[in-house]
């Protein structure tokens, strides 16, 4: 009988976030899995130490890495020396490399949240009753604030600090996805209640928005999230796209669509023990 992968799970179960509980899922998610594979869980101060006895690691809900950045980026440097097999890989272009794709986005002319990162630029923003600043290697709104339009020529830019225009919207929605194949979708209807999802009745036009941003990361394979949200006007514009460790809302979905998403993961981690 072959020897089934083993999986290293880099979770932060005590992780408290804002309307949702990490731990759930990842509770959720592991005992499914096991189902297919050999798995243990870690915290993510000790994924280096432990890494090189498994497969994979997979990095689910490990919390935002400015919390513990000096160890993030050592284990980085860590599996790509030893090549470790890390599931998402880290070759990504979005989230997990910070927010420098936002300022690549609006200059290549995706429809995406016009974003600038120096005073020079300001001038390619629209015109907005106020605008966010946020840090580039910002996550879970850490360090974000709303600031008058006379304010933006004097942020501190040479910190890393990205501006856009505070954008009215209808609703916020999110497209999950893994490797290429979207899974579901979820919406906020209400913007002020951005944690409040329901099922989203994705369009074709909606499911190609959202695929062209993870054609333009080029990750082989993984868990992605498109967050979007919808304008006055009716259209879809990027507002993150996230492929270190996307919280998934597994618990809103009904048990098809989780059941669904199980598999497509399993076979995702099989695929990249494999490949």
């Amino acid at each position: 009988m072959p020897r089934r992968p083993r999986v290293l799970y880099v979770t932060d179960l005590a992780y408290e976030a804002r309307g949702r509980r990490y731990c759930d899922e990842d509770i959720f998610l592991t005992s499914r899995l096991r189902a297919a594979f050999d798995l243990a869980l870690c915290q993510p101060l000790d994924a280096a130490a432990l890494m090189d006895g498994f497969d994979v690691v997979v990095v689910r809900n490990s919390g935002p890495v400015l919390g513990y950045q000096d160890a993030y980026d050592a284990f980085r440097a860590q599996a790509s020396e030893r090549g470790t097999n890390v599931y998402n890989p880290l070759t990504g272009r979005a989230d997990m490399a910070g927010k420098q794709y936002l300022l690549d986005l609006t200059t290549a002319g995706y429809p995406v949240i016009p974003t600038a990162d120096r005073a020079a630029d300001l001038d390619r923003l629209p015109t907005a009753e106020a605008y966010v600043a946020k840090p580039k290697r910002g996550a879970d709104s850490i360090g974000l604030r709303v600031v008058p339009p006379a304010a933006l020529p004097e942020l501190p830019y040479s910190e890393g600090l990205l501006v856009q225009p505070r954008v009215d919207f209808q609703y916020e929605v999110s497209f999950y996805f893994v490797d290429d194949a979207l899974q579901y979708a979820l919406y906020a209807p209400d913007p002020e209640r951005r944690w409040e999802l329901r099922p989203y009745e994705h369009s074709a036009a909606d499911r190609e928005f959202a695929r062209s941003f993870v054609e333009w990361n080029t990750l082989p394979h993984g868990i992605q999230r498109v967050d979007a949200c919808r304008t006055p006007e009716g259209e879809l514009l990027l507002v993150e796209l996230e492929d270190l460790n996307p919280y998934l809302s597994l618990d809103l979905l009904d048990a098809a669509t989780r059941d669904a998403f199980v598999t497509a993961m399993t076979e995702s981690v099989r695929g990249a023990v494999t490949r």
